[in-house]
């Protein structure tokens, strides 16, 4: 068994759909950080079935925007002094700003420097459109 050691201050993403976790990881722009960052890919799970995990050391924050646009249904735990602090748990945000960028060549955010805003257009299907042309996101 794949033995992974516990953390003594940070992030503990779990619960992230079975492969979804580097989407997380690439969102979240992890590979950005300069500490020690370990993700799980497939972990046995008697919930899940399958799940990924991401264990992030020396941070206590992350944009639950991303993380809920990429997977609400993970959970979020802080670790201080190697105890449990706090567990989040991420909501399907209404609105993603730069998080994505509108795919239409004919979009002004194509042409111009402007945020990138999508729009939640339909909950249960996770669905975004571009602020500024309506564009579906595909994801």
């Amino acid at each position: 068994m794949l033995n992974i050691d516990s953390i003594e201050n940070g992030i503990v993403i779990d619960h992230i759909t079975a492969g979804r976790g580097m989407r997380v990881y690439e969102l979240l722009e992890l590979d950005q950080l300069d500490t020690c960052v370990a993700i799980i890919k497939n972990a046995r799970s008697s919930k899940f079935g399958r799940k990924d995990i991401i264990k992030i050391e020396g941070m206590t924050d992350i944009d639950l925007d991303v993380l809920g646009f990429i997977d609400d249904h993970a959970t979020v735990c802080v670790i201080r002094e190697g105890k449990l602090a706090e567990k989040k748990r991420p909501q399907l945000p209404q609105k993603l700003v730069n998080i994505v960028s509108c795919k239409n060549p004919r979009c002004i955010t194509s042409a111009e420097d402007v945020d990138q805003v999508f729009l939640l257009c339909a909950g249960e299907e996770h669905r975004y459109r571009c602020q500024y042309c309506e564009q579906v996101l595909a994801e």
